[in-house]
């Protein structure tokens, strides 16, 4: 009652006075109108209402408030409003996010001659647009129906003529991006042939001035834009061929931009010819709701970060996802090569652990233990990459990727998602198998050999109480830590594929194959192989050592901070329960065998949970794909294990 009471007396304010370009009444009847939450949409649906009610009652306030509107709108600018609001301005990904954090605290300066800043100061509030979008249509139809806005016609010539001039606006821009190097490049045909971009835009021009022309003598025919939507179409065909081809050859954050720039162009563009050629009220209702939403989340860095990295999150998760295909044992042959590469990690793992008690014995600062860590641990996977073997832990950020893809392409048949889970389950378990398999009795085996060798234990009883006391899942941080490594394996993983697709989007095999210096210390054979090799294995090269630079200098990070951070892997706290065993003379109660072995298989268990489900979320949110049938699939793996549970661990007979 109280917010009718508002309207009544904002419409009767507007109807006494004489219509300016004053927004302060505007800016009041809004805020009648806005509820008191903007997600109550039954409020804003009945204040509209209401509003309806008292324009269809009261012609003089309809009349006073249709003047007061002309007013307004009719002395501003409209150009850079249909421009500008909602579409990504010519900066770079960098200078944006500083641009909107220093207008976050210092807004900008308001210009009152432009319509696109006074629109902002009347849709203020920034949660406005979820009210505005989410009352129906037919609501806002019913408002300007009882309005009768605009029927002056000099307001429709004056916004019909600002169309025209941000119709070419926004041609002109397009012309502009399309001929930009970056986009030249992984397109080379816009050269090749006539472009349309260019002849859009040639075409545009003569439609706008064929407007105006009509406008002076009516009587003539109006020139329709079919020409010039066939000429956008090719030009959208052309940005879809050109993401395409970054899948393969890779793409940057300023590629995806441009491409964004461009789409978000061409599609304000469609919307203002239909407009000039065909004015409706549904079409000018989306555009007004659209307009609100893109104001108040103009400063929004989450958008930013969404529309500007989508396409290079989509190919870094690709990239993963190719791997993943990798990681998947199918075959019973398969699943032996795998059990094979993952003892072969393991076999090395337990030396890596070796190094790294070695290193702890050291007196040093905490930075020199992490850089003595960081390189134990980096230059380790790094030789398991290079002699083809595989660390379990690592599969979860390619494997999840994988099924990401199979969910996106198509392959949403919950039969086939079933089979492609049991598949990866199977291929998680046999490599985490090969990984303790071997990394325990080569720890083991080092101990003893240097206990008979030095006549001392590797790891001394107080070390050796340590590393079990490391593992206790019960009286230790062993899983908050284990998820602390799970994060850093997804990490390694999105790393993986961020850095091969650099290889392929700089074309880095071809440019170190120029350099000179490597021919002559290789020769030109084996320049060719190394970098071949390079270009192909650069991802997974600098996610191995990012991984472990992580793996290395969080727990000195966490004491240098004084936080109880650190990480726990699988593999390497197998290795250190061997070394513990030695150290403490096989003298372990029957506590202690269960709580170290329950603690290895629950700090595996969390290793992989945690980076499989990030990574998951991260390669379906890149796809901007939603599964919703997840119970369903978890439903059909949980009856697959009760029927045949032998298969999620050993591969089918062939």
């Amino acid at each position: 009652m109280l917010r009718l009471m508002m309207m009544d007396n904002v419409l009767a304010r507007i109807r006494a006075t004489e219509p300016a370009r004053d927004i302060s009444l505007l800016r009041e009847l809004v805020a009648a109108l806005r509820p008191a939450r903007a997600g109550d949409l039954q409020q804003a649906t009945d204040r509209l209402r209401a509003l309806t009610h008292l324009l269809s009652s009261q012609p003089a306030w309809a009349h006073g408030l249709r003047e007061y509107l002309a007013q307004v709108i009719g002395q501003r600018k409209l150009v850079h409003l249909l421009t500008d609001t909602g579409i990504l301005q010519n900066q770079g990904f960098f200078g944006e996010i500083w641009r909107r954090l220093n207008h976050k605290w210092l807004p900008p300066s308001v210009n009152d001659d432009y319509l696109k800043d006074v629109f902002g100061q009347v849709f203020d509030e920034p949660d406005d647009y979820r009210w505005v979008s989410g009352v129906e249509p037919s609501v806002w139809h019913d408002v300007l129906m009882a309005l009768d806005f605009p029927h002056q016609g000099w307001l429709r010539e004056r916004v019909l003529g600002e169309m025209l001039e941000a119709v070419q606006v926004l041609s002109y821009r397009i012309s502009a991006i399309g001929l930009e190097p970056e986009l030249v490049r992984v397109h080379p045909d816009i050269e090749r042939f006539e472009s349309p971009f260019l002849r859009q835009n040639s075409e545009v021009v003569q439609f706008a001035e064929a407007w105006r022309a009509h406008l002076v003598a009516p009587q003539a025919s109006a020139p329709d834009a079919r020409h010039i939507d066939v000429l956008l179409t090719q030009c959208e065909e052309i940005v879809g061929r050109a993401r395409r081809t970054a899948s393969v050859q890779g793409v940057s954050v300023s590629l995806t931009r441009l491409l964004l720039r461009l789409t978000q162009n061409i599609g304000r563009l469609r919307t203002l010819l239909d407009l000039i050629e065909a004015p409706n009220l549904p079409d000018s209702i989306a555009m007004f709701r659209q307009l609100v939403e893109a104001d108040n989340r103009k400063w929004s860095l989450r958008d930013l970060s969404q529309t500007n990295t989508e396409l290079l999150a989509l190919q870094v998760t690709e990239h993963a996802g190719r791997s993943g295909e990798h990681y998947v044992a199918s075959t019973r042959a398969e699943w032996i090569t795998m059990l094979k590469s993952a003892a072969g990690a393991g076999f090395i793992v337990g030396f890596m652990a070796m190094l790294k008690v070695l290193m702890a014995r050291l007196v040093l600062a905490p930075v020199g233990y992490a850089l003595l860590y960081s390189m134990n641990y980096s230059f380790g996977f790094m030789l398991i990459h290079v002699l083809h073997f595989t660390v379990a832990t690592k599969q979860p950020a390619m494997t999840a990727a994988r099924i990401a893809a199979a969910i996106d392409h198509g392959h949403k048949k919950l039969d086939e998602l079933a089979d492609l889970v049991v598949k990866v389950l199977r291929s998680q378990f046999v490599a985490i198998v090969g990984n303790v398999a071997l990394a325990m009795p080569t720890a083991f085996v080092i101990a003893v050999a240097w206990q008979a060798a030095l006549g001392q234990p590797l790891a001394g009883k107080e070390k050796s109480l340590h590393l079990l006391h490391d593992i206790d899942p019960f009286h230790s941080l062993a899983l908050p830590h284990a998820a602390i490594a799970g994060v850093c394996l997804f990490l390694s993983g999105l790393i993986s594929g961020y850095y091969d697709n650099k290889a392929a989007y700089n074309d880095i095999a071809a440019r170190l194959q120029q350099l000179r210096w490597p021919r002559r210390l290789l020769g030109e054979a084996r320049q060719a192989r190394v970098t071949a090799y390079i270009g192909q294995n650069l991802g997974a090269l600098a996610g191995n050592f990012f991984f472990g630079i992580m793996l290395g200098t969080i727990g000195t990070l966490g004491f240098v901070l004084g936080l109880p951070i650190d990480i726990r892997h699988v593999t390497f706290s197998s290795a250190n329960f061997a070394f513990a065993l030695v150290g403490l003379d096989y003298q372990l109660s029957t506590e202690q065998w269960v709580v170290s072995l329950l603690g290895i298989g629950l700090i595996a268990l969390t290793n992989l949970a945690v980076s499989f489900t990030l990574a998951l979320m991260v390669a379906l949110r890149s796809r901007r794909v939603s599964f919703g049938q997840g119970n369903a699939l978890a439903g059909l793996v949980w009856q697959r294990f009760r029927q045949a549970p032998r298969n999620f661990f050993l591969p089918p007979k062939e």
